[in-house]
């Protein structure tokens, strides 16, 4: 049974200079990114590579309108893909290492094979999705209203590269959203029935990583982060390479559909179920890895390791960071609940099989009926 596969090569490089010079960015090689990150980090570097400006395709959350859009502006042959963004910029860019994207509902459909042409280089702006180590893109697919999944080996990256300088300027609420994200995937990977000791590793570490920086930043104020954006990146990483071997699970698959149909940021719709899911379990099932990750999350929340202390305190911790708002708060009616539970039934069975304990129908209801 494989216990671990960690894809691409780790660097890690302080500056955005010290990474372009150490990469050779230049003729050849097609940038995307932010023209906000773009032109304080790598403006004066005078680089020679083609770069294209995602947010000149839409806001938000990718969607396969977007990438086909871009993909069209891509005029010559290039030998890397460099992607540096945060998930929407890394997610699309998975799609452009690969041969003939386009049509990309092909691709998701699972009509097309996904067959690496080019050279992959994934740089993280933000500190959650940990994309840059997995083999997974998500897409809004907007003609179908949903979010869905592409996980394919021919989307890991050849080289993942960490620069704590790129997060300097990532507003507060973006950090809060994105490190949410990133304890949600240390958590649910590390409940996951195709975990192992080895990939729950790295899943506690990186959420004592992100509580024990909690801490600090409610004790001292949101600018307590900046010296700490470094152990975040890297928390994200290595629960990037948790949830990238044993998979998300219910907390995503209930938070695309808001994502989807609200436009609600990944990490805030995450935010939004997680607490309402781990409750369900809890109602479920307390022993076993739900033990074991409470019992390790003790330890930083410093409370008891009883699984109601822990989410309890973790629930407390989180609210310093953001408030938590009910569904309705997002415009969500309680038509919309039964519209969910089915899009969740029908379009991510890829993640409901990695629930910690089955939630049928009813209790998917239940669920989004709680936070609403």
């Amino acid at each position: 049974m494989r216990q671990l596969m960690i894809k691409p090569t780790l660097y890690r490089y302080d500056t955005a200079a010290a990474f372009a010079e150490a990469f050779g960015l230049g003729p050849g090689d097609l940038v995307i990114t932010n023209e906000y990150i773009y032109k304080p980090y790598f403006g004066a570097l005078d680089l020679k590579c083609d770069v294209l400006f995602q947010e000149k395709y839409g806001q938000g959350e990718p969607s396969d309108d977007m990438a086909e859009a871009m993909y069209r502006d891509i005029k010559d042959h290039h030998r890397r893909i460099i992607a540096v963004g945060g998930g929407t910029v890394i997610d699309i860019s998975k799609l452009f290492a690969l041969k003939d994207p386009s049509p990309i509902l092909e691709l998701y459909d699972g009509v097309r094979p996904a067959v690496k042409e080019k050279e992959l280089v994934l740089v993280p702006t933000t500190c959650g999705t940990g994309s840059e180590v997995t083999n997974i893109a998500i897409l809004a697919l907007n003609s179908r209203g949903t979010k869905k999944g592409l996980a394919a080996d021919a989307m890991y990256a050849d080289s993942a590269v960490l620069v704590p300088e790129l997060l300097s300027g990532l507003p507060f609420r973006f950090f809060a959203t994105s490190s949410i994200d990133a304890l949600i995937h240390a958590v649910e990977s590390s409940l996951s029935p195709n975990g192992n000791e080895t990939t729950r590793l790295f899943g506690y570490r990186a959420a004592e990583m992100i509580l024990r920086g909690y801490q600090k930043i409610a004790a001292n104020g949101p600018n307590a982060r900046i010296p700490l954006l470094g152990d975040f990146l890297l928390a994200s990483t290595y629960a990037g390479i948790a949830f990238g071997n044993a998979g998300c699970a219910a907390v995503h698959a209930l938070s695309y559909p808001l994502g989807a149909k609200y436009h609600v940021a990944h990490g805030e719709s995450n935010y939004a179920l997680f607490d309402g899911v781990m409750r369900s379990y809890l109602e479920l099932d307390r022993g076993g890895e739900m033990a074991a990750l409470s019992a390790h999350l003790a330890g930083p929340l410093e409370c008891s390791p009883e699984p109601e202390a822990v989410f309890a305190a973790l629930d407390s911790l989180l609210s310093t960071l953001m408030q938590k708002k009910a569904l309705r708060e997002y415009g969500v009616t309680e038509e919309d609940l039964t519209e969910f539970t089915d899009s969740v039934l029908l379009n991510q069975s890829r993640l409901m099989a990695n629930n910690f304990a089955p939630l049928d129908r009813d209790r998917i209801y239940r669920i989004y009926q709680a936070l609403f």
